[in-house]
């Protein structure tokens, strides 16, 4: 069995993988690590193998501890990948983005794919079906577009999250919800019709925290897939182990 460790900007996540299989998943806080892995442990003894990504701030003592229960891979610029890289800074290429394009070699194989996921960050990550990753592109995220708006500038408010009615917003309130979220929308299918240009056959993958609220108004067709980053690290964790 394989435990996947996940750091992002906000939580961690634990999945537990029985071969390619997803068993379990939960996500909490950095500061209930120590609980969190002692409960998995517990409930998953015969976990042999984890992966760690992080993009967020995991100390040397979680990784130690991590290292004295399982045989450990820390995903990095030198771990070796299932597809070649044309990036042209790949010591700069996030683990969370080496990750999502690893999953679409493992679901997709042989198709140009391009992978947007919609987190803190919108990233967007193009692989051809000769399996060489190109690169992308990284915009804010919906509640960074939210927070910029109230913490540069002096009179917007900060909002939740809200699906607009209308395009044309006759209050404050719903001209950001329409600014935020349509223009998102629009920048996600104008990106998705750019890339269509090139590739006709693109296959497409939405994923991340803010996928389900946004795949239902996007025009263009996708496969939404929430646990598509963890799928790619399990395939990289495999795939390290042959």
């Amino acid at each position: 069995m394989n435990l996947i460790v996940d750091v992002g900007n906000t939580l961690v996540k634990f999945a537990v993988y029985q071969k390619t299989d997803l068993v379990h998943k939960v996500s909490f806080e950095l500061s209930e690590f120590n609980l969190s892995l002692g409960n998995i442990k517990n409930s998953f003894p015969k976990i042999k193998y984890a992966i760690v990504s992080s993009v967020g701030q995991l100390s040397k003592n979680h990784i130690e501890t991590l290292k004295e229960n399982f045989n450990v891979l820390e995903l990095n610029s030198k771990t070796k990948l299932p597809f070649g890289n044309l990036y042209k800074t790949p010591s700069t290429l996030g683990v969370d983005r080496m990750a999502l394009v690893s999953a679409s070699i493992y679901h997709f194989p042989d198709k140009n794919v391009l992978i947007i996921d919609a987190g803190t960050c919108i990233t967007y990550d193009f692989i051809t079906s000769e399996n060489e990753y190109l690169g992308g592109a990284i915009s804010p995220g919906i509640r960074l577009r939210y927070k910029s708006l109230n913490n540069l500038t002096a009179n917007l408010p900060l909002l939740d999250t809200e699906k607009p009615e209308n395009i044309i917003g006759n209050t404050t309130e719903t001209s950001i919800h329409s600014g935020v979220v349509f223009g998102i929308c629009k920048e996600i299918d104008g990106i998705i019709d750019q890339y269509k240009g090139n590739y006709p056959d693109l296959t497409i993958i939405l994923t991340g925290g803010d996928a389900n609220f946004l795949s239902n108004q996007l025009k263009n067709g996708i496969f939404a897939n929430s646990n598509f980053l963890l799928d790619g690290l399990n395939f990289i964790l495999d795939y390290n182990s042959k």
